[in-house]
């Protein structure tokens, strides 16, 4: 163990150097080298080679061409559909009906035959003699829409002019004022009034009272308060003028400057110093992006691994 620090074993954290195990080995370049050297030596599986599509029976797996139904009868596809359409015809309760007589076709263009009609009658050329004609007669004439709302304009509207009626100022209270007249003079005597009317209290007043009221009682007179104690200066705050102490500054003690002496080291019989144990050890570790690396790249993928960016 060296006088001061750690060797270089035990920064490592392993008890002993670890052996090597490729000591006298060649170098083997890893450049160029093949994926999977056992498949380049000795005989491998060979093939019979691929086969082309022909007639020949060596293009298919079977060694002899096989069918489908071995051993079915034969059946005749038109002696089926006779007996098909022998078995429909004895379904019909008469003979096949035939149509009085058959379709006509035309033989050329102009040609009636065929049609329901036949040929038409010889047109001539002369016109026929027409009626004179009487148009019918004029509508109404009316006059243009005149422009306007008929509010405040003058002739615009079907009847004849509004007639004009005198407005006199104020006739509204003139004419309340009448209204109001007339109504007195219809009127007969005074308002009808009775003597049962609503009181304020049921019976005599229960708050009047005829005798004298005492006489005013007089207040005392407060006691005046005393005005609160105030001090004669304000409290003074604390600072380095020691002006919010009761006491003045302290008297100056006497510290006069001494050298402290260090104490000795203690030591063992050997006089060696004690080193204490040293803790657990630690170990290489390797990191997190080498672990992703080796497990996404290994042998396995390395021709066709891509790279991933994040």
């Amino acid at each position: 163990m060296p006088a001061e620090g750690k060797s270089d074993m035990e920064r490592i954290g392993l008890f002993s150097e670890m052996g090597y195990i490729s000591i006298g080995d060649k170098y083997v370049s890893h450049y160029m080298r093949p994926f999977n050297e056992a498949a380049s030596k000795n005989r491998q599986m060979l093939p019979g080679g691929t086969k082309t599509l022909s007639a020949l029976q060596a293009g298919y797996f079977e060694p002899q061409f096989v069918r489908v139904f071995d051993g079915e009868a034969y059946s005749n596809p038109v002696q089926l559909r006779r007996r098909y359409r022998l078995a429909e015809s004895k379904k019909n309760l008469g003979k096949a009906f035939l149509p009085s007589n058959g379709d006509k076709l035309p033989c050329g263009l102009g040609s009636y035959y065929g049609t329901i009609g036949g040929p038409y009658a010889y047109f001539s050329p002369q016109l026929k003699a027409k009626e004179r004609y009487i148009p019918p007669g004029k509508n109404f004439y009316t006059n243009p829409g005149k422009k306007g709302t008929g509010y405040g304009y003058a002739n615009l509207t079907i009847g004849e002019q509004y007639p004009h009626e005198a407005d006199g100022y104020e006739v509204e209270r003139i004419n309340a004022k009448k209204m109001q007249e007339e109504h007195k003079r219809l009127v007969k005597g005074g308002p009808f009034k009775l003597n049962l009317y609503p009181q304020e209290y049921f019976d005599v007043n229960p708050f009047f009272n005829d005798k004298p009221l005492p006489p005013v009682k007089k207040v005392p007179p407060e006691k005046p308060i005393a005005p609160p104690f105030k001090p004669s200066s304000p409290a003074k705050k604390v600072r380095g003028m020691k002006g919010g102490t009761f006491d003045p500054y302290p008297s100056h003690s006497a510290d006069p400057y001494v050298i402290k002496k260090s104490t000795a080291v203690t030591a063992n019989k050997e006089q060696q110093i004690f080193h204490p144990p040293s803790g657990p050890k630690s170990r290489p570790v390797t990191s997190i992006v080498t672990l992703n690396i080796t497990r996404s790249l290994n042998t396995k993928n390395y021709k066709t691994a891509q790279l991933t960016s994040y």
